[in-house]
């Protein structure tokens, strides 16, 4: 067993010159920054008065998910000799606001795997069972994380 520590610094720039002194009267937008990495401009989603043209916390989650899946199946897919060629998601996820508070209800991850030989697709299949399994993230949240797997070969394809 290990544990990993992980520092994210949030700073909010949003002070439009009045702070917080009414809701309209302050922007929602954050610099969150990690040693070493470029800084992430973020904001809340528009229809919580944020900038669109930044990152907010649910596509951020949404984006943990879809990448964690995908470098747990890329792990899988060694284990069990499938060669990956190719790998895109097309994640969605469902938020439920009530009031002032809101969760996801579900996230459904589409991921479309090319794989090297077409006699690998059923372990390519069997591999994101063993991916969501692992993902670190999918096994933090409360909520359902579904996968909805699309496997084709490259040789099938005719790009081999």
């Amino acid at each position: 067993m290990s544990t990993h520590r992980y520092v994210v610094s949030a700073t909010w720039t949003g002070n439009t010159g009045t702070g917080t002194s009414g809701y309209r009267d302050y922007g929602r937008d954050v610099v969150v920054r990690i040693a070493g990495k470029p800084e992430l401009l973020a904001s809340a989603d528009r229809p919580f008065r944020g900038d669109p043209s930044r990152w907010n916390p649910e596509d951020l989650l949404l984006a943990a998910l879809s990448e964690c899946h995908l470098l747990s199946y890329l792990h899988a897919c060694v284990t069990r000799g499938v060669v990956v060629t190719a790998y895109a998601d097309e994640a969605e996820g469902e938020l439920r606001v009530d009031g002032n508070a809101g969760r996801f209800e579900r996230v459904v991850l589409r991921p479309r795997v090319t794989v090297a030989d077409p006699a690998m697709i059923a372990e390519a299949i069997a591999a994101h069972e063993d991916a969501h399994a692992w993902c670190f993230i999918a096994n933090s949240v409360n909520f359902e994380v579904e996968i909805d797997p699309e496997v084709t070969s490259a040789r099938a394809e005719g790009r081999a």
